[in-house]
């Protein structure tokens, strides 16, 4: 089927920053056929059905959101540990989280990706750590909650073998052993990972921290990857305590020990990345390491301030993350555009240190090179998948804002009237089609006091 949506605002974030102040896209089938200036031709390709037409006025066009880290399941557990920093705030919540199951995360899949659809995300990923023994599939959980809601997924296989016995953070109950890690890591891998160019769902290796993962783990966790072809992940140098940790542990800090134990790489990407020197920032631009940036989080569990401007002045890939909802509990990506311009310009380069367009860089095109899918999605542009966002902008809270992507980024979170997942309606004047949404938030609900109760 033909889509020819008309009339908009286009920022195609192409290398260039191609923009349209009046354009037009043509999607057929899973992909963007053709972006330019202007109505649509009116000759299209006859492909036996009249294509949809979409007079898109007032709106911005604007590649679909991906968000680069986040733990789904945390969906259940809100609005805890207030006034916790990171270390504190895992202590308090190992507990229960360790008590979580197959329905349970399923029902927070759910809710964690249909509040990011409505908010203009096409492609997300989780990293998903805690695995307590008997208590069902929950990577498939997630899986299927992604199918069911229509996003494209990168599935974050993660793992912690350090239990606080050993000198770790987590709980021993909460923790595997290293064999059974890689085992399930390579069934994921083996199960589930589609390296297509239109791939709805890939499996990373993530073991979970420096903090929770022994060395061992970290080391072979590597190998596993590269030995499949598939991505790396992990959390790093979130805190001034983690960094603490490692020179305490392994006499080094965060960026050397990734050196250390082969995670740093084209292939790895970083949560995080706060407490970064000069030497960590190049270290990260000479190998290709990627970051997922999660300003909400970072401020919400009083982590610092990341080196944005200075991560993207060397080279090094950056991207958005809304991270769990235990350390944002809006669960939204739209919002950390504004944040992460916001929270970086309090930092040393003030007003310069971030435009808006950089931000919706940030959360298109920098999401999609940090998980490996630049080729394929972040821009606008003939060839792509076609995952594509209408912000609708002639409203009362952007109206008066002349240019659009200030209005996006700057603006209130602006209403998604229309986004396409590889050409695939899923919102539609914000309403999500894929499935119920009081059903969703009445099963979230219900499953987070079954997890309260049973802690």
């Amino acid at each position: 089927m033909t889509t020819v949506i008309e009339h908009c605002a286009i920022a195609t974030v192409d290398a260039a920053d191609t923009e349209y102040t009046d354009g037009h896209l043509v999607i057929t089938g899973d992909r963007i056929a053709a972006v330019g200036p202007g109505p649509a031709p009116r000759d299209l390709p006859d492909d036996g059905a009249p294509p949809r037409r979409i007079d898109a006025s007032g709106a911005l066009a604007t590649p679909g959101l991906i968000n680069t880290h986040h733990h789904f399941y945390q969906w259940l557990t809100r609005g805890l540990a207030q006034n916790a920093h990171l270390f504190d705030w895992l202590v308090a919540l190992y507990p229960t989280w360790s008590r979580i199951d197959e329905r349970m995360v399923h029902a927070a899949a759910r809710a964690s990706l249909a509040m990011m659809a409505r908010g203009g995300v096409t492609s997300a990923a989780d990293h998903h750590y805690i695995f307590p023994r008997g208590t069902g599939d929950l990577l498939g959980a997630e899986i299927e909650a992604a199918r069911e809601i229509g996003l494209r997924f990168t599935a974050a296989r993660g793992s912690m073998d350090l239990g606080t016995s050993d000198g770790g953070l987590p709980p021993d109950f909460a923790v595997e052993s290293i064999d059974d890690a890689l085992a399930a890591t390579e069934a994921a891998i083996d199960t589930h990972h589609d390296p297509g160019f239109s791939s709805m769902l890939r499996i990373a290796v993530a073991p979970c921290s420096p903090f929770s993962v022994t060395t061992d783990l970290m080391r072979r966790s590597a190998e596993l990857a590269r030995a499949k072809g598939v991505r790396l992940h992990t959390h790093g140098s979130e805190t001034v305590e983690e960094e603490k940790f490692c020179h305490e542990r392994f006499g080094m800090g965060p960026t050397d020990y990734f050196a250390e134990t082969g995670w740093l790489g084209e292939d790895v990407w970083m949560a995080h990345c706060v407490h970064m020197s000069d030497d960590d920032v190049a270290a990260f631009a000479r190998t290709g390491t990627g970051v997922a940036h999660c300003p909400s989080s970072n401020a919400r569990l009083a982590a610092g301030i990341a080196r944005v401007p200075d991560l993207l002045a060397a080279g090094v890939p950056v991207g958005l993350g809304v991270d769990g909802t235990a350390s944002n509990e809006s669960g939204e990506l739209h919002t950390e555009l504004r944040n992460s311009l916001l929270v970086a310009r309090l930092g040393p380069h003030r007003e310069a240190a971030l435009t808006a367009r950089q931000a919706l860089r940030l959360g298109t095109h920098g999401g999609a090179r940090v998980l490996g899918r630049g080729a394929e999605t972040g821009s606008l542009e003939p060839g792509k998948l076609a995952d594509v966002v209408l912000w609708q902008l002639d409203g009362l809270g952007h109206s008066t804002i002349a240019d659009p992507v200030a209005a996006l980024v700057l603006g209130p979170p602006a209403p998604v009237t229309l986004s396409l997942v590889g050409g695939r309606p899923v919102v539609e004047r914000g309403r999500l089609l894929t499935a119920d949404e009081h059903d969703i938030a009445r099963t979230a609900r219900a499953e987070a006091r079954r997890l309260a109760e049973s802690s």
